[in-house]
């Protein structure tokens, strides 16, 4: 048996009416509607036919409407106003020149570290200051951002005996370029005068990000004790961070205040992540931004990078240049002469086999090719080795906050390195042609009766630009081996995979 209340309203004559004016309207106006494309006002036959819908449902309670106030109703939940657009549709897409970096400088360090900011730095392109404690001689046409000095902080009281207050001035430069009054930015990126960016990725990655929210990002450090010390929540500053604007208005109206109840704590950045906890907003971590605590050669962490755009390197005055027999800048330099071809993909690991003679063939692109005898699974070698120290020295050497793995004590394992030397674009082939030569050293004697890489003088390796490569899911490039025509060299392919194509011999 039915209930008294559907019994009721099936029996309704309005309700009745409703329905069938409902379907009949329904068939009518179907094709019209799919060819309007919304084009549509507040009284549109749309929300009218939504109106009348939401009345017979609820037509229990709405016994009395007449069927004009029914067909007249509108509720403007489908007009141009309302719609929900895109984040991307809604604004022009983020651009270097919505980026205003600040870099904290010391005049003392000064005349070595502003060759470090020469090499990433494009005047009339990039924006931002340079801050710095006192005055410092600056020679004319040096490709330099403009140079401030910051604001007297003797004030703030400061109680860490290992750290030095030089700290709260660093703290408050997001607050202090922004008080500058730049126009049109979305972004405040700040690092260390020893912090190298590689600008086309951080606009990369910010450009993922909504400016119009609450964004602070950056990452830890690659020292566990280092991150146990500080924090797994804070952004390490020399490795670079960025705030959106509204972050930044929000920073600036509270900071000093904040930099006053932590007067104990050693840096800058541990003073910016307590501002944040009490501004409320977490650490979105991106992994392209390299605190880089650690001391010797960077070959191990860089020709195993994360599957993400490298956006900085930091604390390039205490590691061995990236290129041996270059100083520290020029290598710099030599690494973003391979950048300006292909930014999204430099460092970008490559894993490869040479059947036929048994090699693991490991690429980072633009920057160096290791060939080591014997099959290691793809699962190995995208582990960093250890050729670097911890932070810490007294720290047990696994001490890091990723997976490594150690250098390889059988001698037959030993990785032939072959740096890049130089780099072109071939019009014809539309390609990038870079030419890897091999590192002079010393190999141990290895009694493996197999082909040795030390035959092999130079590797050419040939690539296509991929600019848009992190607009698509992340996968690392697939490698391949050429012939070529001379025992003394090695041709290699790099790039997208094909269907079915996998990492493996």
């Amino acid at each position: 048996m039915p209930t008294s209340h559907t019994r009721n309203h099936r029996n309704n004559p309005i309700s009745c009416f409703c329905v069938c004016l409902l379907i009949l309207y329904l068939i009518y106006t179907s094709n019209h509607f799919l060819n309007t494309s919304f084009k549509c006002s507040s009284s549109s036959r749309v929300s009218d036919v939504i109106s009348t819908t939401e009345t017979i449902q609820t037509d229990h309670k709405v016994r009395n409407v007449s069927i004009t106030t029914i067909a007249n109703a509108t509720t403007n939940l489908i007009t141009p106003k309302n719609l929900v657009i895109p984040y991307a549709m809604r604004h022009e897409h983020t651009q270097l020149k919505h980026i205003a970096f600040g870099v904290a400088a010391s005049s003392l360090l000064w005349e070595n570290r502003k060759e470090y900011i020469k090499q990433w730095w494009r005047p009339g392109e990039t924006r931002g200051v340079v801050w710095l404690d006192k005055n410092v001689v600056v020679k004319r046409n040096e490709r330099l951002p403009e140079i401030r000095i910051s604001a007297d902080t003797s004030e703030f009281a400061y109680s860490n005996r290992q750290g030095d207050r030089s700290a709260i001035r660093i703290s408050r430069v997001v607050s202090e370029t922004l008080r500058l009054g730049m126009k049109d930015i979305r972004w405040f990126v700040m690092g260390d005068d020893d912090t190298v960016f590689m600008v086309e990725n951080v606009v990369r990655v910010l450009s993922k990000y909504d400016h119009t929210q609450h964004y602070y990002i950056g990452c830890s450090s690659e020292s566990h004790v280092q991150n146990m010390v500080f924090s797994y929540a804070m952004a390490f500053g020399g490795g670079g961070f960025a705030i959106s604007y509204p972050l930044a208005v929000e920073l600036e109206k509270m900071q000093d205040r904040c930099i006053q109840r932590y007067p104990g704590l050693y840096g800058s950045d541990d003073r910016m992540q307590a501002c944040m906890a009490e501004l409320g907003v977490p650490l979105t971590k991106e992994y392209g931004f390299h605190q880089y605590d650690v001391y010797g050669s960077l070959l191990g962490l860089l020709g195993a990078h994360p599957l993400t755009p490298i956006v900085s390197l930091h604390h390039l005055d205490v590691l061995d240049p990236i290129y041996p027999k270059m100083t520290r800048a020029r290598a710099i330099r030599h690494l973003l002469e391979a950048a300006k071809y292909d930014s999204a993909s430099i460092i970008q690991q490559s894993i490869c086999y040479d059947s036929e003679r048994q090699w693991s063939i490991i690429v980072s692109w633009g920057y160096v090719v290791q060939v080591i005898r014997g099959i290691l699974s793809p699962r190995e070698l995208e582990m960093p080795t250890r050729t670097f120290l911890n932070w810490y020295k007294r720290a047990d050497y696994t001490a890091y906050a990723f997976n490594t793995r150690p250098v390889s004590r059988q001698p037959c394992q030993k990785p032939f390195i072959f740096y890049m030397n130089t780099i072109r674009y071939d019009e014809k082939r539309k390609q990038i042609v870079s030419i890897h030569s091999r590192h002079d050293e010393r190999y141990p004697l290895c009694k493996w009766k197999m082909d040795s890489p030390d035959q092999i003088e130079s590797i050419v390796v040939m690539k296509r630009p991929d600019n848009d490569r992190w607009q698509k899911s992340p996968r690392r490039d697939c490698c391949r081996v050429l012939p070529s025509s001379k025992n003394s060299s090695m041709n290699l392919w790099v790039g997208k995979c094909g269907a079915g194509e996998i990492i493996g011999i």
